[in-house]
């Protein structure tokens, strides 16, 4: 029975993209403790990059929970914005003078990594598993946002 538990409701941590996304977190956090405290441009992007890094698991484990497919892809285009962000403030760092740049392609190759389990992990989202959603971005293919939801609707 213990099994059968495991098998329903898998743990996320367990997850690829869950992993890569904890090791994308710890190496934005090695990489921004080099910031100097007293440098208050480069302190507001590192606060910036370890939210978003943050994002990469917090929303995994969201999506998992929710298994709703509209939840799952509102999570996913939250760790997609995420991921874009966390190379950009890479660039920023860069251009605000951060002095250790030769570290930031170690970020940006893990979350060209995280990109591809990340394909992978969308793709497994059942689009049959929905609730209507009324705003109409995160509906399954063919689904519109004023359909009948028999699951949602009072009517």
């Amino acid at each position: 029975m213990h099994e059968e538990e495991d098998a329903s409701s898998p743990n996320p941590e367990q997850l690829p993209i869950f992993k890569k996304g904890r090791e994308i977190y710890e190496l934005t956090v090695k990489i921004t403790d080099l910031i100097p405290d007293e440098d208050q441009m480069l302190c507001t992007y590192k606060d910036f990059m370890l939210e978003d890094a943050a994002n990469l698991t917090v929303k995994v484990a969201g999506a998992e929970a929710a298994d709703l497919y509209d939840i799952r892809m509102e999570n996913a285009a939250i760790i997609r914005k995420a991921a874009r962000d966390l190379m950009t403030h890479c660039s920023g760092l860069k251009m605000f003078g951060f002095k250790e740049t030769q570290y930031l392609h170690l970020i940006r190759e893990a979350i060209e990594e995280y990109r591809l389990l990340f394909i992978d992990w969308v793709s497994t989202f059942d689009p049959w598993n929905y609730c209507v959603d009324r705003w109409g971005l995160f509906n399954p293919p063919g689904v519109s946002a004023d359909d009948y939801d028999p699951d949602g609707d009072k009517e």
